[in-house]
């Protein structure tokens, strides 16, 4: 069975990984103190305990005063992974059924959202090590595979495949990297 981590260590976890991949941090303390990109995993994570105990209102309450306060919605049905970085995280959406993977970054202005017309799962699930630039839109219940990188201002609009780089309207495989095995 999987042990549960402290809210605490997984918060210390979260803001080291910032101060790591962000070179203009200083410390810890900056992140914790600054940086709406942390602040809202902590609104998200209350809200996501709320929102799994099925006081939705609740749970709904606080991640708007999340989002009032750091520009960032993450709705609180939305599953997170370990080390999330949203860098510059202002206009960042993402959906309810929406899932994101393990070391995943996110840029400014982007939407991982639905497209009005699925039921139940209706936003993407995101890979580990996924880089989504900033405006780019992921849109549907699609899968977007571990180690993919979307450029800024893509449109992706159907699953893609582990390893690739895409860009463009609508997204396109531009770069496929080779796994090693």
């Amino acid at each position: 069975m999987k042990k549960k981590e402290n809210i605490f260590v997984s918060l210390y976890r979260d803001a080291k990984n910032i101060k790591q991949k962000d070179p203009a941090t200083k410390n810890i303390f900056e992140v914790v103190l600054l940086y709406p990109g942390f602040h809202i995993l902590v609104y998200h994570r209350i809200a996501h305990f709320f929102y799994k105990i099925k006081l939705k209102l609740i749970a709904r309450l606080i991640s708007q005063i999340g989002r009032f306060f750091t520009g960032i919605e993450i709705h609180p049905g939305a599953k997170i992974g370990k080390r999330l970085f949203i860098d510059h995280g202002m206009g960042i959406v993402i959906g309810e059924t929406a899932e994101v993977g393990d070391n995943c970054t996110i840029y400014h202005g982007s939407t991982l959202g639905g497209t009005g017309k699925d039921k139940n799962k209706r936003h993407p699930t995101l890979g580990n090590n996924v880089l989504v630039g900033a405006g780019a839109k992921i849109l549907g219940p699609i899968l977007i595979g571990d180690n993919v990188k979307i450029g800024a201002g893509a449109v992706v609009l159907n699953n893609i495949k582990a390893n690739t780089t895409v860009v463009g309207i609508p997204g396109k495989i531009v770069k496929e990297k080779a796994v090693q095995g």
